[in-house]
């Protein structure tokens, strides 16, 4: 557990008690989701990095060429397979897969709420430790650039920026980080989110 974050135990749910029900977002979502969807699962990993100066966190900058969310910032992620023992197994495969993080580097901690989203997942974001030593080797097929953010930075609500704009019928909310020339947007900014809602919460409850 990073030693400048001490509420982050009490802020995610347990490994044991993986979250259950639809993503936190759905109620802003329902109307681009078919009446009948059944979501696919899906797994991220939120890698904290221990640093000098501080817990950092880890995102991939995706290749350009892909099909989907190309040039995107992105956790390490994707799709729970059926060889998968669960959300945590999807999670860290798909870790090592994007950017070669080894099983002796990481430990995971707990889990975020799930999220929704208008492509019809439900992502369930894993927080873990990432060794300081690990050294990334991103696979150039998925991943162009692999970079590190303080976590201090973005639970920080002034450097979240909140993008309003018309789509389907409605307006809508787009969360939004810049650092510094990197933009951290869409689902990925949306889980951030939640980790500082939730780490406020557990500072409540801690008081």
């Amino acid at each position: 557990m990073p030693a400048d974050w001490p509420e982050l135990a009490r802020a995610l749910h347990p490994l044991a008690e993986p979250p259950g029900g639809p993503g936190w977002n759905v109620d802003e979502i329902h109307d681009l989701l078919a009446p009948d969807l059944r979501p696919a699962e899906a797994a991220v990993l939120v890698g904290l990095v221990p640093r000098d100066e501080g817990t950092r966190v880890l995102f991939t900058r995706r290749n350009a060429g892909l099909r989907q969310h190309g040039g995107q910032v992105s956790f390490p992620g994707g799709r729970v397979d059926p060889g998968d023992a669960d959300a945590v197994a999807a999670a860290l495969r798909e870790a090592h897969e994007e950017v070669g993080l080894g099983r002796t580097d990481v430990r995971p901690l707990g889990f975020l709420d799930p999220l929704s989203t208008i492509t019809g997942f439900r992502i369930t974001p894993l927080v873990a430790s990432v060794s300081g030593d690990f050294v990334a080797r991103p696979d150039p097929a998925e991943v162009e650039e692999v970079f590190e953010v303080p976590l201090d930075y973005l639970m920080d609500p002034g450097n979240l920026t909140r993008r309003v704009l018309s789509y389907r019928g409605r307006t809508r909310e787009v969360l939004e980080f810049r650092y510094p020339a990197q933009r951290i947007w869409g689902a990925t900014a949306s889980m951030l989110f939640n980790l500082r809602e939730r780490l406020a919460q557990a500072r409540m409850r801690g008081r």
